[in-house]
């Protein structure tokens, strides 16, 4: 039985960081570290709906931050990325945008120990030209004090923006000749102030209920499979990460090729693939699982 309130969509475009598919396990999705990336949307509208200020809705947010964290420490879950600031998002009022980087601020430097206490290690990707200063410091002491715990990869995106990584790793890398995925990957690590590349993400999962990536982890999501939950990012917590990832694991992954149980290539009937309609060679659409109440 599928759990309610939930969306998903597989992605099949190129674009893995390794080559080869048939290094891939067809046979299941949990084998191996996870890389879950979740858009917090919502904190707003759920501030609104309760006649609130919108940043007591972020504050709400920052408490959703450490349940979801808590969580993917129980899942076993080995990295997981958190978008908590667009570029984009510069163009808020500014008292929004002031008020967001104090709660940044607050939450940075109240956590570290917490995580240390988890095996968190933190680090913090995207631009850091445009923050404050004692953000910037609270950014590196946290990187500093949980740089040497083995559990869970805990990112959190501020100043993010997928498309301008791109382009900075392109500029980084200088060259005529075209790099690997590989190096593409490690130039974008250096472009976000990434201590290294981390695995592509294998979920992705946005609260609120909008069905776009919004400049998020574009390179990173190329094979992720997306879920959409109408959930409101405050009202997150472990049952709703849990939803997601029995979601997650009901699918099968094929990275573009077909399942070692699937059709033999000598078995298809040509004239019949010849004159197929190619609507019938899109990629999977959005299925709506739920409707929210």
């Amino acid at each position: 039985m599928r759990p309610k309130n939930f969306m998903i969509q597989s992605t099949f475009t190129p674009g893995r960081s390794h080559d080869d598919p048939r290094h891939h396990d067809h046979h299941s999705n949990h084998a191996g570290p996870l890389h879950v990336a979740l858009v917090m949307d919502g904190n707003g509208r759920w501030a609104e709906r309760r006649g609130l200020p919108r940043g007591a809705g972020h504050r709400a947010g920052s408490l959703a931050v450490r349940r979801t964290v808590t969580a993917a420490v129980a899942e076993g879950i080995r990295t997981l990325t958190l978008y908590a600031f667009s570029s984009d998002n510069w163009g808020r009022p500014a008292a929004e945008v002031g008020a967001l980087m104090k709660l940044f601020l607050h939450y940075l430097r109240t956590e570290a120990g917490r995580c240390e206490e988890q095996g968190v290690r933190v680090s913090v990707i995207g631009r850091r030209d445009r923050l404050r200063s004692d953000l910037k410091a609270a950014v590196e002491s946290i990187e500093g004090r949980t740089r040497e715990e083995g559990g869970l990869h805990l990112q959190i995106a501020i100043d993010y923006s997928a498309r301008y990584t791109m382009l900075e790793a392109i500029r980084l890398h200088g060259r005529p000749e075209r790099p690997s995925r590989e190096d593409f990957a490690a130039l974008q690590a250096r472009a976000l102030h990434a201590p290294s590349p981390v695995p592509d993400v294998d979920l992705l999962v946005r609260t609120g209920g909008e069905k776009r990536l919004s400049d998020f982890m574009l390179w990173e999501c190329a094979y992720a499979e997306l879920v959409f939950t109408p959930c409101l990012w405050p009202d997150f917590g472990r049952e709703d990460l849990a939803r997601a990832l029995e979601e997650f694991r009901g699918r099968q992954r094929r990275f573009g090729c077909l399942p070692p149980s699937g059709p033999r290539l000598d078995s298809v009937d040509t004239d019949s693939a010849a004159g197929a309609p190619a609507a019938a060679a899109a990629p999977e659409s959005t299925r709506e699982v739920g409707t929210h109440a």
